[in-house]
């Protein structure tokens, strides 16, 4: 009865994700707000609550980012990324300063705490990148000259995750410095050591992935992907950051043979992370805390969009690819809500959790308009503020014409 409950259930989620894409594919828009908004109705305190497909979906939801994450990785070089993160670090350094302040500061004029205030700097700090790379398929721009500056800078944020994650969990643990410091240490070792044999062994790893029966090819690297993220996760490090790492060891002809293979795969489970988060969100948790949460995401979309700016800018990128960087960057999604839900767990402040929800569902619906209308507002913007041509002086000839009677 319990099977024939699951595959009810998780039938009729596919159904209407497929029915939501197909609507915003009519109206030009991305689907995202859609499945978060369908995933808001029917989990907890929604309209109709699902609970016997619940584990399937979240483990569907880790699968979904770290597939985003691998067909990312897929289209740049392990040289790609060296030299993107050597030219780009200063951005990632702006970066941290626009978004997470203003988070540790709303946290400190509540009341909440100095582990608080470090807890909500990295929820308003981190973009997710799952729904920034779900957004730039959609939208067709992951050809564009500026995407190499998004991820860089979803990249360093990543990469910090590999710091800042094990900081948070001391912190919140109230763990010794002995036993904080170890942890770090293995984090950043074994970001280190994955990016060092990305680099390193690429094309050695492509060699051993190669092949050219489209079923084995598609089990390896599907497999290889979910084991180097498990044990990156095991390890305190993103499992997106190790998902990220093994698209870029891949290159050449695996590269383009398990893009073709694993994109539906990974439309699939994307949707069904999104719907996943949407899930987990009791409606009732978030009108006490909608207006300052609101004013949060307000502001902190505004500073990201700064942020992406000037990272373009620093780039070369054109007035239009600037805008459409900030704009991308907006949205906040998987890392934020890792990063309170520690601090609930921990029990650190109540209200904390609440507001992330609400600040973050806000934002990931905010995210995917300011990534398609950012540049075009800010475009209109710039035409109405430019002075008008003065219209030209008669010539001398016709301002001294007779006139006819």
């Amino acid at each position: 009865m319990h099977s024939a409950v699951l595959l009810i259930e998780f039938g009729s989620i596919i159904l209407g994700l497929g029915l939501l894409g197909r609507f915003a594919a009519r109206f030009r828009l991305s689907p995202i707000p859609l499945y978060l908004l369908a995933g808001l109705a029917f989990g907890e305190g929604g309209l109709l609550p699902l609970g016997a497909s619940e584990e399937f979906v979240a483990t569907g939801a880790e699968i979904g980012v770290i597939l985003l994450l691998l067909m990312l990785g897929l289209e740049y070089t392990a040289s790609d990324l060296v030299s993107n993160l050597k030219t780009h670090y200063p951005s990632g350094l702006v970066d941290c300063a626009l978004n997470a302040l203003p988070g540790a500061a709303v946290a400190l004029l509540l009341g909440w705490g100095p582990v608080a205030a470090v807890v909500l700097a990295g929820v308003t700090w981190i973009s997710s990148s799952g729904v920034i790379a779900k957004v730039l398929g959609d939208l067709g721009r992951v050809g564009n000259r500026e995407t190499p500056v998004i991820l860089s800078v979803l990249v360093l944020e990543d990469l910090a995750m590999a710091v800042y994650l094990p900081i948070v969990t001391a912190l919140v643990a109230g763990v010794g410095l002995m036993a904080g410091s170890v942890t770090l240490a293995i984090a950043l070792g074994a970001a280190g050591l994955v990016l060092f044999l990305a680099v390193r062994y690429g094309r050695l790893i492509s060699r051993f992935v190669s092949s050219d029966d489209p079923e084995k090819l598609l089990l390896v690297v599907l497999g290889l992907t979910i084991l180097v993220a498990g044990v990156a996760q095991q390890l305190q490090v993103s499992a997106a950051v190790g998902a990220f790492l093994v698209g870029i060891a891949l290159s050449g002809e695996v590269a383009e043979g398990a893009h073709t293979l694993l994109s539906p795969l990974r439309d699939l489970f994307a949707a069904v992370f999104f719907v996943f988060f949407g899930l987990h969100t009791d409606p009732s948790s978030i009108p006490p805390v909608l207006l300052p949460a609101l004013g949060l995401a307000v502001l902190t979309a505004l500073t990201k969009i700064a942020s992406g700016y000037w990272a373009a800018r620093r780039a070369g990128i054109s007035v239009k690819g600037r805008w459409r960087t900030g704009g991308a960057l907006v949205a906040r999604g998987e890392f934020s809500i890792v990063i309170a839900g520690l601090a609930v767990s921990a029990g650190i402040e109540p209200s904390l959790g609440p507001l992330a929800t609400a600040y973050v569902l806000i934002l990931v619906v905010l995210g995917p308009l300011t990534a398609r209308y950012t540049e075009p507002v800010a475009t209109w913007w710039a035409g109405r503020r430019e002075p008008r041509p003065a219209e030209p002086a008669p010539r001398a000839a016709e301002a001294e014409a007779p006139v006819a009677d």
